[in-house]
This record gives structure tokens, C-alpha cells and sequence, in this order.
């Protein structure tokens, strides 16, 4: 003990004092509430985890990467120091000793903040940035290396600084506003780790740990747990969206069925919001910040409007951010209901009719239920009247579009499968102890016989993955898409002395005995995904459970339809080489990828200019591609393309009372008349904002999107080839190239 305390002295005394920079310390009821938890984790966690020296060097490592991530503050000399505990943190996690946490992130603290001030010294001087440097930045912390020395710290931060100005210039910045814009910053990030508290250092660290079980697992301090039930989702009135900290960035982990950012389509996953304004007020720079105090900015009243800066989610932070005003509201999944259309789909010389129902989410309207109202809202209600419906409207087969559908109601994905399966079971369920549940299943027979095809992408998830999966496994439809997030995992929450525990406690399993967890649903026609698997799904997170099997269950499985796979995906593969949209689509992704690639950015302006040039020109060739092949009017210029996205994107933004046409038009920078005639409102002038709601926003396109229009005709191509005799399936799998499906 005396050794542990006399290191711990020693990791202050060889730093330079800073004035305000009192260490952060533990509080009375931490060591209870630490051993407290680890008792919850050991005894009630679905991954039964042995506490040794080898979790120990685990938790170190994690805790290190959690409070530096980008390796911008810390020094090697001050992780070597850390190595002290490396094989001790898993005997005071026992007797409850967060100490070792608190030391550590206490060098972190003097080390941010003596860098903060100097970085804030440096602008408030004349030091001018050399913005026609042929250096570059490493931006990939997987690929740098700790800092070695105060020198190496100094010119890191400098390459750094230039960076960002060079960011804040590309987007439109002038000079003197870009070097105050990032004075503010640093100023608040020193703000911000002034600010925290013991509460904060201890969730960091036991998070830390919590994390080494799994992804779904985390402890809330009494702060967090107030916002515990929206998880950051802003849904009580705000945007609808799930946001998360990765590096230095607010970033968009998931957008909300039924919110305002999900209707109006701007945000993706994987966006970063790097400033949040109210109406017209100054946008406020938000890298660096708290994830709660950035929720506080973007919540507000209803009706009222926030102004999020964005970097796209293919943006590797050297491009142009753009500010997306957006109209808050209360965001109720119930609200996103199941919605159907009809598609026509020509194919030689017959038109099919396509039943389209999408599904944003497994919602119930609990309350309702529990009430016994006899209409209350439900997944499993809303398709089974629209399956009704659908029977009248001569319709050929059905498509059922999963997409970015994040899950909710196990019982509803349940009772969806019964609509169009026999009975059977759906899904097995297996706890910490390996037991698994009475079986889920379907009890009725079938509402849909006819030919069905489902739709996943990366963000079909939890409840999207049993459904899907559970349709595959009973050969009742082809799946089609990218492979799915692999959340095949169940959480609960557990109140603590304080705070709250959320733990996961069982998996999924599928009739055919495989996991959905890690691995997820695998198409059996993969399309190209627009969601980097090393980025977003289970499978990129490190301490993810394992994926696995169990035993199979007897079920009825319709064994023909896999026949079809080889001679559709042949099909499908010669159709979409030739589709405009399709290959546009691919093609866009193919260029993502490759600039995503990139690790390292270069500090020179001009090149960097050059840089945003070439993205644009090569966006422009793609869509002047797709445009020639559809027979369509090619763009002359940049510009002109750009133009014609404005004014799209002027139409779909819903502005405040009292904004009219001419305030509109000074926003994006056109034409009055252009935003009149694009809203089909010649006779409203000024055009006010509830006109913008009612006549500005499109209507929903009967136009399905490239993947959408692909998925109906392989279905289309199914429906023919079942109505084949087996000889010509067969020759179906040898089509020439060159032939026309």
C-alpha cells in the first residue's frame, strides 16, 4: 500500500502546476457503489467474465484509450506510469478502489488543460499559421503513436490548429472570424473539463469496465439517469435522433422513426454535428463537448427551431460542414406507422403490381393496451389491415421494407411472423445460466400466402433481425439488402444505491438454432450498403458478444425457395450493371470508400481547396452519368448542379412564422421566383411558413429509390420463375450476358 501511494504522489509532482487545476477526488459512497456493481456484473451478466490480471491489462487499456482517444494530450512517458496498475486493477475493483481511476484521469486533466491554455496563449498572440505547408496530419488515431515530449506535444497542436483553421476556412470563414471561432472553442473545452466532477470521473471509469462485458452495457450516475429513458434520443420534444461521443465529436448514431430529422431526411447515421444554433441565433461550436450539454442545446419547445452544422457522415473532416435548420417537435415511434403504396413494375410485356409496406419500427401503443382500447396501435394491427387492403388492389406479390428499422417490440416482431407463417415457433430466447425460455411462437395460421420479399440494410436491427431472420429460416421470403447490425442481445435496468445499471442478461436465437448477435441477418442477395461495417454494426465493436448457435428447433421450412437463390442473384446482378440509378448508387459508394480511406490530411490550403474541387467535379460526373443513361439533361457546371440541390433542399425546410419567400431565398442564395415556382405557389407572396408546410414540402414520390425499384424485380423475377417448369429454372442460372432479364 505504501508503494501504490508514493507513485500516486509522484504522478503530480512531475507535472507543472497549474492554479485552478485542484485534482478531482472520489466520494464517500464510491468504493460501496463500485463493489456494489461488480457484484451485479459478476453475478447477473449474460457473459460470465473471469476477473483476473488479464482483465485487469483490458481495463487499463480500454480506460487509457476512453480518456484520450485521439492521443492528444497524454505522453508516452504518462502511460508507461499507468503500467503500474496493470495488473492490479482487478484486486481493487474486490475491496472497491477506484483509485488508480481517478489518478489517472487527474494527469489527464493537468495535461488538457496546460494544453488548452497554451493552445488559447498562442491564438491571442500574432503567431501566424503556415497555411501553405506541405506537411500533413495524421487524422487516424489507430495510427499514431503517444506523444513523447512537451516539444512533439507543441508541434502536433500547432499542425492541429492549422488544421482547423483550414476547416473553418473551407467553410467560408474569413480569417479573422475562423482564428476567433477556434479561440471559442479551446476556450469552452477548457470550460467543459473544468466543469466535471467526481460523479463524471466515476462513471468514466467503471464504464470502462462495464464495456469489457459488452457494448449495451453502461453504468448511469444519478445525473445521467434523468435522461436515462430517452437514452439520448432527444424524445421528449427535440430532432429525433440518437446521438453519441466519438473523439471530439457530437456524432448521429441513429435517426428515430417518426422525428422531425427522420421526416425531413437530411440526417444520417454517422453524421457529425459540430455546432447547434437556436433560429437565427449565432451557431455555437460544440466539438469538443459534453454529449448531455449538446442534448440540452438541441432539445427545446415545440415548433421552435434548431440549427444543427453537420459534417457528413463520408466526411473524414476535410470537407465543407452545411447548417440544417430543423423544426423540433415531440417524437412518438407510434406516430411512424406502417405505411403501404403500390409500385408498378414492367417486365417484357406485362406490368406486376407490388404491394410495398414499410415498416419504420415494432411499435404498441402499451398504454392503450393496458387500457383494453380496443384500437389501440400496433406493428402486427396496422400491417394486417393493410394487407386487407392490399388483397383489393390486384396486387402480384408484396415487399416488406425493413430498412433502417432499429427494432422495439419483441412481441410485435412475434406477432408479425404470424401473419405470414403457419404456426410454428419464431425466436429462442437463453439467459446467463444457458437456459432457454419457452419457446415464441406463432399460434395462427397465415393472414399473406402470396409471394413476399423483405428488405434489411445495416440499421435493421433487434427485433427487425428475429423477423427477418425467422422468414428466412421457414423459406417463406427471400431477404434481400446488406447484412444487418447483429443486436441479437436483451438489456435490463437495475436501480443501484445510485444511479442505474443497464445489463446485458440474455440472447436471441433463431428457429435454425443461430444467434442473431454479432453476425446478424445475411441476405440471400446482398446489395451494396451505404453504412461502413467497420463503422456502424455490432460486429466493429471489440468487447461484442460472440456470435453462436444452439439447438434447432423442429419447424416447417419451405425448402423450394432456395432453389431460386443462384438463378435471381444472376438476374439481379446483370439487370443492375445497366440500371442508371442502381449503378449510380454503387458507383457513390465506391467513391466514399475511397476517400474515406484516406488517414492523412494535408495543411495546405490551396491543396486542401483542390481537394473539396475534385470531390465536387467527381460527385458531378456521377450524376451527369446517371442523368445521360436516364435520358435526362446533363448539369454544365458544379454550380449549376449545386443550384438545383438548393433549391430542392429550400423546398423541403420547414423556417419559422414570419419568414417569407424573399428570406427564404437569401438563405439559400436563389431566385425568388425560383423558390415560388418550385413550391407551385406563384399566387403566395410573401410565402409564410405555414405555406412552406403545406405546399413547400414534396410529396412523397410514388418513385421508388434504386434499391426499393431492384428488390421489387427480383421479386417479380421469383414470381415468374416459381410459375416455370423446373427445366427452365434451370436454364435460367446459365442466361448469356448479354441477354435483357
Amino acid at each position: 500500500m505504501l508503494r501504490y501511494v508514493l507513485v500516486v504522489i509522484g504522478l503530480f509532482v512531475c507535472l507543472k502546476g497549474i492554479a485552478d487545476a485542484s485534482a478531482i477526488d472520489t466520494l464517500p459512497g464510491h468504493k460501496q457503489l463500485y463493489r456494489e456493481i461488480a457484484q451485479q456484473l459478476d453475478n447477473r451478466h449474460y457473459r460470465q467474465t473471469v476477473i483476473d490480471d488479464a482483465l485487469s491489462r483490458r481495463y487499463l487499456a480500454r480506460y487509457i484509450d476512453m480518456l484520450d482517444p485521439q492521443k492528444s494530450y497524454f505522453l508516452q512517458a504518462d502511460v508507461t506510469s499507468f503500467e503500474q496498475w496493470a495488473t492490479d486493477l482487478d484486486n481493487l475493483l474486490s475491496v472497491g478502489d477506484v483509485s488508480p481511476g481517478f489518478a489517472m484521469y487527474n494527469r489527464l486533466r493537468l495535461r488538457a488543460l496546460e494544453q488548452l491554455e497554451s493552445n488559447i496563449a498562442l491564438l491571442k498572440t500574432d503567431f501566424l499559421f503556415d497555411l501553405k505547408s506541405q506537411s500533413n496530419l495524421l487524422v487516424d488515431s489507430e495510427k499514431r503513436v503517444w506523444l513523447t515530449s512537451p516539444e512533439e506535444a507543441k508541434s502536433y497542436w500547432i499542425k492541429r490548429m492549422t488544421d482547423s483553421l483550414i476547416r473553418l476556412l473551407l467553410n467560408d470563414k474569413e480569417p479573422v472570424a475562423a482564428r476567433e471561432l477556434l479561440l471559442k472553442r479551446f476556450e469552452n473545452q477548457l470550460k467543459q473539463f473544468k466543469q466535471r466532477d467526481s460523479e463524471d470521473v466515476f462513471q468514466l471509469y467503471v464504464n470502462a469496465l462495464a464495456g469489457l462485458y459488452d457494448p449495451h452495457t453502461a453504468y448511469y450516475s444519478p445525473r445521467t439517469s434523468e435522461n436515462f429513458q430517452i437514452s439520448m434520443s432527444l424524445s421528449l420534444e427535440g430532432i429525433g435522433a440518437e446521438l453519441r461521443t466519438e473523439d471530439d465529436y457530437t456524432l448521429v448514431a441513429r435517426i428515430i422513426p417518426g422525428g422531425p430529422a427522420d421526416a425531413q431526411g437530411i440526417l444520417q447515421a454517422g453524421d457529425k454535428i459540430i455546432g447547434v444554433g437556436q433560429a437565427d441565433d449565432t451557431v455555437v461550436d460544440v466539438v469538443g463537448w459534453r454529449i448531455d450539454d449538446v442534448v440540452d442545446l438541441i432539445r427545446g419547445p415545440k415548433n421552435s427551431i434548431v440549427r444543427l452544422q453537420v459534417l457528413a457522415a463520408n466526411d473524414d473532416g476535410g470537407g465543407v460542414a452545411k447548417v440544417f435548420p430543423i423544426v423540433r417537435d415531440r417524437v412518438k415511434l407510434e406516430e411512424k406507422s406502417a405505411q403501404k403504396r403500390v409500385i408498378e413494375v414492367p417486365d417484357g410485356d406485362q406490368t406486376y403490381r407490388i404491394g410495398v409496406i414499410e415498416l419504420p419500427a415494432f411499435y404498441m401503443d402499451f398504454e392503450a393496451y393496458r387500457a383494453r382500447d380496443p384500437d389501440y396501435k400496433s406493428t402486427s394491427r396496422d400491417v394486417f389491415k393493410l394487407l386487407q387492403e392490399l388483397s383489393h388492389e390486384n396486387i402480384d406479390g408484396i415487399v416488406l421494407d425493413l430498412r433502417s428499422n432499429g427494432g422495439g417490440s419483441l412481441q410485435e416482431a412475434i406477432q408479425l411472423t404470424d401473419l405470414f407463417i403457419e404456426t410454428g415457433p419464431v425466436v429462442q430466447i437463453r439467459d446467463t445460466k444457458k437456459r432457454v425460455s419457452p419457446v415464441q411462437k406463432a399460434t395462427h395460421r397465415s393472414a399473406y400466402r402470396g409471394p413476399l420479399l423483405v428488405m434489411i440494410n445495416r440499421l435493421s436491427a433487434s427485433a427487425s433481425e428475429i423477423f427477418a431472420g425467422a422468414l428466412q429460416d421457414y423459406g417463406r421470403a427471400l431477404v434481400v439488402g446488406s447484412q444487418s447490425f447483429g443486436k441479437g442481445t436483451v438489456q435490463d435496468v437495475t436501480g443501484l444505491s445510485r444511479g442505474q445499471l443497464k445489463m446485458t442478461i440474455s440472447k436471441f436465437y433463431r428457429v435454425s438454432g443461430d444467434s442473431t448477435q454479432h453476425r446478424g441477418v445475411v441476405p440471400d442477395i446482398g446489395f451494396p450498403s451505404a453504412f461502413d461495417p467497420d463503422e456502424i454494426g455490432e460486429s466493429h465493436q471489440e468487447t461484442a458478444l460472440p456470435w453462436d448457435r444452439i439447438a434447432a428447433l423442429p419447424f416447417n421450412a419451405n425448402r423450394q425457395l432456395g432453389g431460386y437463390i443462384e438463378p435471381l442473384a444472376l438476374r439481379h446482378s446483370q439487370r443492375s450493371q445497366k440500371e442508371p440509378d442502381f449503378a449510380h448508387f454503387v458507383a457513390q459508394l465506391a467513391l466514399n470508400e475511397q476517400w474515406r480511406d484516406e488517414s492523412t490530411l494535408s495543411l495546405n490550403l490551396e491543396t486542401r481547396r483542390q481537394r473539396v474541387t475534385e470531390w465536387d467535379l467527381e460527385m458531378l460526373a456521377l450524376e451527369n452519368n446517371r442523368r445521360r443513361d436516364s435520358g435526362l439533361a446533363m448539369y454544365g457546371d458544379v454550380q449549376s448542379w449545386k443550384d438545383a440541390k438548393t433549391i430542392e433542399n429550400a423546398k423541403t425546410h420547414i423556417v419559422e412564422d414570419g419568414d417569407s419567400v424573399s428570406k427564404i431565398a437569401k438563405k439559400y442564395r436563389v431566385p425568388v421566383e425560383q423558390i415560388v415556382a418550385a413550391n407551385k405557389a406563384e399566387d403566395l407572396d410573401p410565402l409564410k411558413a405555414d405555406d412552406i408546410l403545406k405546399l413547400g414540402k414534396p410529396e412523397r414520390s410514388d418513385k421508388p429509390d434504386p434499391l426499393l425499384k431492384e428488390a421489387s424485380h427480383i421479386l417479380v423475377d421469383q414470381i415468374r420463375l416459381q410459375a416455370e417448369p423446373p427445366a427452365r429454372r434451370q436454364l435460367a442460372t446459365t442466361m448469356p450476358q448479354d441477354v435483357t432479364p
